[in-house]
């Protein structure tokens, strides 16, 4: 198989797709590998070392595009990007498709085999390709909360962890898992005051034993909610519902409770956003918005900053996938990986993920059902 990795193009995203520990499997393999010029410079790699391990340098996007079976990315295809893809290619990335409608139709309209990072999922409920990534935007939301706290941000001008005879920072996280929890270590750490709320009660119990007593959970619920919320001088908005919209837990009407010069984090942006005054993406060189006096963080690419230690996490975890995908071919690997196969979105004009059909009001088809429509 022919691999293709570009150079990512969204605003400030400085990850790339593949290491030169990847390119050296692809190609002991038997595969070829083809990358954009300069597409890991932002991760601290060197066109050079991709040469070294077996890649061949391309000039430009399109020409990547245009001789790869599989692309291979971070983020989604931008729409500049829309015109490269070609009908029976495999696109395997982070998708966010549920909140994308002008996405989900490029693809559809492209007929590309679309295969989701984020949906990717064992049978015991984990997101292999999600986790690491989400374990950055957690740790990484506290502190940028912490420095947009700060006043030179408009934020109330307090340290997370307070000073002897003054109060610390009330962290208050909207969601149990991956992201809250790493959320939660860092705030802990930094001294802060910490309330998770989740809606599994034993995912809570979970929080409680590993975090000693350090944290308060809460069960969430709209009550539970707003009196967090009201209290917050960090809100985290850490909710997630695999492949889909993400619900709006926290209205605009609790945020006007807020303190002025809070802060609140939305790291559930890439899906629409847990919060409702969180109502448009901001971007790494214009981060923040003013709302009801509050600071609001948009950014849906946290991880993208953070390049190096990202992009390594990132391919730790792809590369066996996408390994299956091109040894066996798409069709194979996905009917014999269970947890590959709910990775597939979209599949030759038709959308094959619940999720994404029931938030943009598609056909849904069962993808076992696509794979064999020949």
């Amino acid at each position: 198989m022919k691999i293709g990795v570009p150079k990512e193009i969204k605003t400030a995203e400085s990850r790339v797709a593949i290491t030169p520990a990847g390119v050296e499997a692809f190609v002991k393999n038997g595969n070829e590998v083809y990358i954009e010029k300069d597409a890991g410079i932002g991760s601290g790699i060197a066109n050079e070392e991709y040469v070294k391990a077996g890649a061949k340098i391309l000039s430009t996007a399109k020409e990547v595009y245009d001789v790869a079976d599989m692309i291979m990315k971070v983020k989604e295809p931008q729409p500049s990007e829309y015109d490269y893809l070609k009908e029976g290619q495999v696109l395997f990335t982070y998708l966010h498709l549920a909140p994308d409608k002008q996405q989900t139709e490029a693809l559809l309209k492209k007929k590309v085999i679309g295969i989701a990072y984020e949906t990717v999922q064992l049978d015991n409920g984990a997101l292999p390709l999600l986790t690491p990534m989400s374990e950055v935007a957690g740790r990484m939301s506290v502190t940028i909360g912490a420095y947009l706290l700060t006043n030179l941000n408009e934020g109330r001008g307090i340290v997370m962890g307070g000073v002897p005879g003054v109060e610390p920072a009330e962290v208050v996280i909207i969601g149990g898992g991956t992201v809250g929890t790493n959320a939660a270590k860092v705030a802990v750490g930094m001294g802060a005051r910490v309330t998770i709320l989740d809606v599994n009660p034993v995912r809570l119990a979970y929080l409680d034993d590993i975090f000693g007593g350090r944290v308060t959970t809460l069960m969430s619920n709209s009550f539970n909610i707003a009196q967090s919320v009201k209290k917050a001088d960090l809100l985290i908005g850490a909710v997630l519902i695999p492949g889909a919209k993400a619900p709006k837990l926290v209205t605009e009407e609790m945020v006007k409770t807020m303190k002025k010069g809070a802060v609140i984090v939305d790291v559930a942006i890439d899906q629409g956003g847990c919060i409702e005054t969180c109502d448009r993406t901001t971007s790494h060189k214009d981060p923040y918005f003013i709302k009801h006096g509050v600071v609001h963080y948009s950014v849906p690419n946290i991880p993208g900053v953070v390049s190096r230690t990202s992009t390594f996490a990132l391919t730790n975890v792809t590369l066996p996938y996408a390994l299956e995908i091109a040894s066996k071919g798409y069709k194979k690997a996905l009917l014999e990986n269970k947890a590959l196969l709910k990775g597939l979105n979209v599949y030759k004009g038709m959308v094959t993920y619940k999720p994404v059909a029931d938030a943009q009001g598609l056909e849904y088809v069962d993808p076992i059902d696509a794979l064999n429509i020949e």
